[in-house]
């Protein structure tokens, strides 16, 4: 009797034991045969973007760096698949400069890289830098890569972690900008973090209707895969919620130039205490047909941004910023080590900071002028500041930068 009376009791027992190890038994098996069905997905959606992004070419240059180089066929660049663009060619260049513009004091000697070769890409193509599956498995998500994050333009207060220490002006109408930047290779000490130097044109208010055309050159792990200083573009019409991208990856830049790669890295680079290289930007808005231009170098126009792309910059600029900006991500739980510039303080001066030079403006006439009322603006001058000077051969000049994390910045 009581060995029957134990038997429904270890019954019972055996079938729950059962059951539990055929429930945790069930997990990795369910597990591993639904991941790589969405990773197989996302993959999916990866080609399917780059299959938009990177256009058949006539022609390919391997990069010291590991870049490779595509000579896609001018009007076959991304530009062209936007629908108001769609079946046209790029314009010519416009044959009127800002007045006052002077190219002789212009630096010859910094060149792209993927160029040291010698090697170019033919005429009537355009150098595009290959976006690779790994490019886009960086970024934070699909939707987002190829783009900023908002609140990249300083206005009163650091945003989402971004430091500036930048010179602007304002309370005018602007129709473009120029000056001359030297380059450096300032460390980067987190993955999804960025140190940029560039010019911004700017309209419309600080909130979602912001408009801003934006070039200059920036270190991006995330973006790039490594620490090269890069030449870059970028453009938004809605403060970076879902228009405008970096470089050339989405549709809006159209390029011109066979020589110059949007994306690639810049050499050589300025050394502390020693040569300096720099770098000439401006862009401005071509009176006849309203599009803004891209000029790089000694006089290379490098290609255009069509103004149906903007709204308020349709018309004219409101502000123009020169300067630094990093992300502070504090992901160790304190500030950043990441540099801006050279990663040193704008009292070091020549040799030592980095530099703008040469600031100006374009008026309403297309003339180049002088920067008047020029404000000065460090987020967090502990860690990154500014300074300006003038004087006839470098006109409006600052000095900006600095290293990050130290004794007065935590």
């Amino acid at each position: 009797m009581g060995s029957n009376s134990k038997s429904p009791i270890i019954f019972t027992f055996v079938c729950i034991l059962l059951s539990f190890v055929l429930l945790v038994d069930s997990v990795p098996i369910n597990e591993t045969r639904f991941r790589p069905v969405e990773e197989l997905k996302k993959l999916r959606r990866v080609r399917a973007r780059l299959k938009k992004i990177n256009k058949p070419s006539v022609k390919t240059i391997q990069s010291d760096d590991g870049d490779f180089i595509d000579c896609v066929i001018s009007h076959l660049q991304p530009a062209f698949d936007h629908p108001m663009l769609r079946g046209q060619r790029p314009l010519e260049p416009p044959l009127e400069r800002p007045k006052g513009h002077n190219s002789s004091d212009e630096s010859f000697e910094t060149i792209q890289l993927w160029a040291e070769s010698g090697e170019l890409c033919p005429k009537g193509t355009i150098p595009i830098r290959r976006t690779t599956e790994e490019d886009v498995l960086r970024a934070s998500s699909l939707r987002r890569f190829g783009r900023k994050i908002r609140g990249r333009v300083r206005h009163d207060t650091m945003s989402g972690g971004h430091e500036h220490a930048v010179a602007f002006v304002n309370g005018d109408q602007y129709y473009g900008a120029k000056a001359s930047l030297n380059v450096w290779t300032p460390a980067v000490t987190d993955a999804y973090e960025f140190s940029l130097s560039q010019l911004w044109v700017i309209s419309g208010s600080f909130g979602n209707d912001l408009n801003t055309i934006e070039a200059g050159w920036q270190v991006s792990p995330e973006l790039y895969g490594d620490g090269y200083p890069r030449f870059f573009t970028y453009w938004t019409t809605d403060a970076y919620q879902t228009t405008g991208c970096y470089n050339l990856l989405c549709s809006g830049f159209v390029q011109t130039n066979n020589r110059i790669a949007i994306g690639a890295a810049i050499s050589p680079r300025s050394t502390y205490n020693g040569k300096q290289f720099d770098i000439a930007i401006m862009i401005w808005k071509d009176p006849k047909h309203g599009h803004w231009w891209l000029q790089f170098g000694s006089g290379m126009l490098i290609g255009y941004w069509p103004s149906f792309l903007f709204s308020h910059l349709q018309r004219q600029a409101s502000m123009v910023q020169f300067g630094g900006e990093i992300v502070n991500s504090r992901s160790r739980g304190y500030h950043t080590s990441t540099q801006m510039g050279s990663g040193h303080f704008a009292s070091e001066g020549f040799g030592k900071a980095s530099y703008f030079r040469n600031l100006q403006v374009v008026d309403w006439d297309n003339s180049l002028l002088p920067l008047r009322n020029l404000h000065l603006s460090a987020d967090n001058p502990n860690c990154y500041d500014i300074k300006a000077g003038r004087n006839n051969v470098w006109g409006n000049y600052i000095y900006y930068g600095g290293p990050g994390r130290n004794a007065g910045c935590q």
